[in-house]
């Protein structure tokens, strides 16, 4: 499991729990293969914000590929109800440790990277209160 300064964490669904992993949200479209909802002691399923089918399969988890897997998804994140659904996550963060829990192997190119760096961005905001639809800024 890897750790910011916030209390944003990512955690493989293969790795068992921890103590101080907080508020545990699975962010696959997807279960993850052989594994119980026992095993992942999860307090959500945030499925709506993992990648589209499309966009999933098309990128598989080819690490030539993330740079456009980034924006690609970056851009279904900044649908109106995954954009909400992300700033509810980091209102969470910002009271406590929440721990996005993954599928992939790769622990460096996958969604829920993606989302960490979202919520980071949230919390980042000035003011320090979420910023609708905030997104990567490309002007």
């Amino acid at each position: 499991m890897t750790a910011s300064p916030s209390n944003v964490r990512l955690q493989r669904a293969y790795d068992e729990p921890t103590p101080d992993d907080g508020h545990r949200v699975l962010v696959d479209r997807v279960w993850p293969r052989g594994r119980t909802k026992e095993q992942l002691r999860l307090d959500a399923w945030a499925r709506d914000l993992g990648p589209s089918t499309q966009l999933r399969k098309w990128f598989g988890h080819d690490p030539a590929r993330w740079a456009e897997f980034q924006a690609r998804y970056r851009a279904e994140l900044a649908d109106p109800d995954r954009a909400q659904a992300l700033d509810a996550l980091a209102e969470r963060a910002r009271r406590g440790p929440v721990t996005l829990v993954f599928g992939a192997r790769d622990s460096e190119h996958n969604q829920a990277v993606v989302i960490a760096d979202e919520l980071e961005r949230r919390l980042g905001a000035a003011g320090g209160s979420p910023t609708p639809g905030l997104g990567p800024s490309h002007d």
